[in-house]
């Protein structure tokens, strides 16, 4: 039975170099892949799902509009897996499409995103992720303490970190910071 897997940890944890490596595999045993990403994420270009250790691939740029199951069941009804770039940045009804494809269409799909934005608070697309996926799969990185890193700041030019604004905010290392949760409270003024 196929299964929606959700792989979710915070900013530079390398999740788009295990979606890459994953995809990768399957290619490698014949088996084709279908690509989706986030199309406001442009930092790689267009439709393009990018790692910072420099490989990349060519997606399918989704939109918050894009019915997932219809594009699937229409570019990627041959392909042994699914995989998400930027789930953080699905809605919920796209999170139920994708559950949709790996109950009625037999396909898995693999989504890998952000657990929450930079306020500690949970994406709407990961949130639904959290309460429907079959699997849950934690990306492991660490805050400069040496922790578990499970939270984000967002920085502004000079360094400074923002307590306030949009909850998306496009951005790589030149604007997010990884942090454990007590360094991320010491960070935004909120130890108690």
């Amino acid at each position: 039975m196929a299964k929606l897997y959700f792989h979710y940890s915070t900013m530079n944890a390398g999740k788009s170099t295990l979606l890459l490596q994953a995809s990768y595999n399957y290619r490698e045993r014949g088996m084709a892949t279908l690509l989706l990403t986030a199309a406001l994420d442009d930092r790689a270009g267009s439709g393009r799902i990018a790692s910072r250790i420099g490989i990349a691939e060519p997606a399918l740029g989704f939109t918050p509009e894009a019915d997932l199951f219809a594009l699937i069941e229409a570019e990627g009804r041959d392909a042994a897996c699914i995989f998400v770039d930027e789930a953080q940045f699905l809605t919920e009804d796209q999170v139920w499409q994708l559950a949709r494809v790996a109950d009625d269409l037999g396909q898995p799909v693999m989504c890998y995103g952000l657990r929450v934005d930079f306020r500690g608070r949970l994406f709407p697309g990961s949130a639904a992720l959290l309460a429907l996926a079959d699997d849950l799969r934690e990306v492991r990185t660490i805050c400069h303490c040496g922790r578990k890193a499970t939270m984000v700041v967002r920085q502004d030019e000079g360094g400074r970190v923002l307590h306030q604004g949009a909850q998306v905010q496009i951005g790589g290392n030149e604007t997010y910071v990884s942090l454990c949760r007590r360094h991320w409270r010491e960070a935004m003024g909120e130890i108690r």
